[in-house]
């Protein structure tokens, strides 16, 4: 029985699932998009989003932690510089899972997990449907009547005089 278990072990034992997770975490944040099954990406969202979290305070301590956690220098000072003003004034939710299908070999569910600032074509996305009206429904409002257009006189304009 699996009583209180709560994360997917994802077949490894503790050290290499931690190098695993690590390694996930600093390509995601190197690359800002990944291409992996969809097991990882959801353990990789629980390790990583508290290490991006951390990165909006700059301070020592912060960089310690998340360090410790990532034991890379480049993808920790990438994290606390770019990533870290994107994600400024968001309250959480920095990844984004988009599935793919399965994959030919074994069947697997993949997907992509991406940092959310970093997606262009979603943010262009997100303004433009803001732009849509509210649905309604059509026993509750009457279509307006169109009335047809009144038909003008036209004016007859005075031919130029010849001087």
């Amino acid at each position: 029985m699996r009583h209180n278990k709560k994360f997917n072990h994802l077949g490894r034992k503790k050290a290499h699932r931690d190098a695993l997770l690590s390694n996930m975490t600093i390509s995601l944040i190197m690359h800002k998009r990944i291409f992996t099954t969809l097991a990882k990406a959801k353990a990789l969202r629980v390790y990583a989003e508290p290490l991006i979290n951390r990165a909006k305070n700059d301070s020592t301590a912060n960089r310690r932690l998340v360090f410790s956690h990532l034991q890379d220098k480049k993808a920790v000072t990438e994290l606390f510089t770019v990533v870290a003003q994107k994600i400024a004034d968001r309250p959480g939710g920095y990844t984004r899972i988009l599935k793919t299908g399965n994959r030919l070999g074994d069947n697997a569910k993949t997907c992509f997990i991406e940092l959310v600032d970093f997606n262009e074509n979603m943010l262009k996305a997100k303004v433009e449907k803001k732009t849509t009206r509210t649905r309604r429904s059509r026993k509750s409002t009457p279509k307006p009547v169109e009335e047809a257009p009144v038909a003008e006189t036209p004016v007859q304009e005075e031919a130029p005089k010849a001087e």
